[in-house]
């Protein structure tokens, strides 16, 4: 199989190190360390292990951020040759066998370690595969249905590998965190409006746009009308809805787990009261959480 694709500059070290054409291979030392290392070598929106975690699963989770990581740049920070095979596709194969043979990929090496400790399933990591492999082909979304089923692929998987790890994968527990992690990506979503929209992707659904008078290529010269301000109260209503509908799950989970997850949903809440906030101009402005708005979040959370 030939993969003819050129990484980003942030990711061709780890491309040309460990993508399909490689022969290397390496120890399940050498892949804790890799994953611990690209973990903490990434701090987004939150820490990636809390100073809550207990210790045992500290690299678990640095396993599975890692796994999370490399299929995301696999969609995004390679330019992949028209008619040619996409890495996505080598790397589902590559999870899809790990419980079959020993892997040689640092990271699918440490998540099988993962797997069978906590006798996690792979379909939610080919879940997570199937959205990034979505997004190389779909842009636009025509109803909330369609962008709901992105959801359940893209974000809720994330969530019941936690569930497997906190040991309380409960049918109870993975509809309330469902909840939550859509209701986090939908925020992530108009937030990221422009942002989006400048690389060809557009999550708000086609039906919505129609029902609201929104045309999304006018705004790129007005930046905001009435009428997107009116659409994007019904987006952040919609996902403040599910945030909320999640929220019995705090007091579900171990007591480490239990911070981790208010500080989600809290900053998703914060996120879509910052787009409120500035009169849902998001096409304008990108709105984000400052250090100081973090602090509280993340103070109030812990006394909680």
């Amino acid at each position: 199989m030939s993969f003819a694709a050129s990484p980003s500059p942030k990711f061709a070290p780890h491309y040309h190190a460990w993508g399909p054409e490689t022969s290397s291979t390496a120890s399940l030392v050498e892949a804790r360390k890799y994953c611990q290392k690209l973990a903490c070598a990434h701090y987004e929106n939150f820490s990636v292990v809390s100073w809550l975690l207990p210790k045992p699963l500290q690299q678990h989770f640095y396993n599975v951020y890692a796994f999370c990581r490399w299929s995301d740049d696999l969609g995004d920070e390679l330019q992949v040759a028209p008619g040619t095979v996409h890495p996505l596709t080598w790397w589902r194969n590559q999870t899809t066998n790990i419980l079959q043979e020993t892997p040689k990929h640092p990271v699918l090496l440490a998540l099988k370690e993962t797997v069978l400790a906590y006798n996690i399933p792979l379909q939610p990591f080919l879940d997570l595969l199937s959205a990034f492999e979505q997004d190389q082909i779909q842009t636009t979304y025509t109803d909330f249905t369609q962008l709901l089923n992105y959801c359940e692929r893209s974000a809720n998987p994330v969530g019941k590998i936690i569930l497997y790890l906190a040991e309380c994968p409960t049918p109870e527990n993975l509809v309330f965190s469902d909840s939550i992690c859509t209701g986090l990506q939908l925020a992530n979503f108009w937030q990221d409006v422009r942002r989006d929209f400048e690389i060809h992707r557009i999550y708000l659904p086609q039906d919505d746009l129609n029902n609201y008078g929104v045309d999304l290529h006018q705004l790129l010269e007005v930046n905001h009308t009435a009428a997107f301000a009116r659409l994007m109260q019904f987006q952040v209503d919609r996902a403040r809805m599910y945030l909320q509908n999640g929220a019995p799950l705090l007091n579900r989970v171990p007591r480490w787990l239990k911070y981790d997850l208010k500080l989600f949903q809290r900053g998703g809440l914060a996120i879509l009261k910052k787009i409120e906030q500035q009169q849902f101009q998001v096409f304008a402005t990108r709105p984000k959480l400052s250090k100081h708005d973090f602090l509280k979040i993340s103070l109030f959370s812990l006394w909680r």
